[in-house]
């Protein structure tokens, strides 16, 4: 086995390299007692114990550790994770981490935009069901969703709690089908002021903005969301598989 190398480069670019490997292993579940001492993070990153503190002070920014003399340096929050693998709603995702329910800012027919009627295959002026949900996680406010309906399919789940159920469970019983695929575009975004008072975050704070289309399992879109999802609390994980050349 050829001989381990150093990390080399500049120290801030060695901290950086030191502070991505940690952040996974946090999110991982390491260190639920609090990291090791730097001294044994040096040795076993290959760096000097200055680019490990380089490295802690990059994760203390992010809000990720807390640091103090005699108690060191502990996790100060761990992400969730969200999959990317499966058509899942929020309440199915988190089925195992705590109770998820919603705070139905709004639930109504609306002129749908051109934009997303083009998306939902509706007829030009043809209305859509708009509901914007603040959704929790526990006590964390931890998504801020914007949803169009389909308007056969929306005006049967305005008739159902909105509260304490997943859209994606409501539309399957309305319509006696299950979802199928959806397409999704993923960004990271600045909150805007309304958006981080609303998810209790500082404004200018990273976002994951989805833009999920979800269609039913005949192909028919029903459901065009728009998400804002704190980008403190939550991970985004799949599975990627390359495929064979033809």
């Amino acid at each position: 086995m050829a001989e381990a190398i150093p990390i080399s480069g500049p120290r801030a670019d060695r901290a950086r390299r030191v502070a991505d490997v940690l952040r996974q292993q946090i999110h991982a579940g390491a260190y639920p007692d609090g990291l090791s001492a730097e001294h044994q993070l040096a040795a076993e990153f290959f760096v000097s114990r200055n680019t490990i503190r380089e490295a802690l002070t990059v994760l203390k920014n992010e809000g990720l550790i807390d640091r103090g003399p005699k108690v060191g340096t502990h996790v100060a929050q761990r992400k969730y994770e969200h999959g990317l693998d499966a058509l899942l709603g929020l309440k199915e995702t988190f089925k195992n981490q705590g109770e998820v329910r919603n705070e139905v800012r709004a639930a109504m027919p609306v002129a749908a935009p051109p934009a997303v009627a083009r998306r939902l295959q509706l007829a030009p002026g043809e209305p859509a069901v708009f509901v914007e949900r603040l959704r929790y996680l526990g006590d964390l406010p931890l998504s801020l969703d914007l949803t169009y309906l389909t308007p056969d399919i929306g005006t049967q789940v305005l008739c159902h709690p909105l509260e304490s159920n997943d859209l994606f469970a409501l539309i399957e019983e309305v319509t006696g089908q299950r979802l199928g695929s959806a397409s999704l575009a993923v960004e990271a975004i600045p909150a805007d002021a309304h958006s981080a008072a609303t998810l209790q975050v500082p404004e200018g704070a990273a976002l994951l903005m989805l833009e999920r289309l979800t269609c039913l399992d005949d192909g028919t879109p029903v459901d065009l969301e728009y998400i804002r999802m704190r980008g403190d609390r939550i991970t985004m994980r799949g599975n990627l598989i390359r495929s064979r050349a033809d």
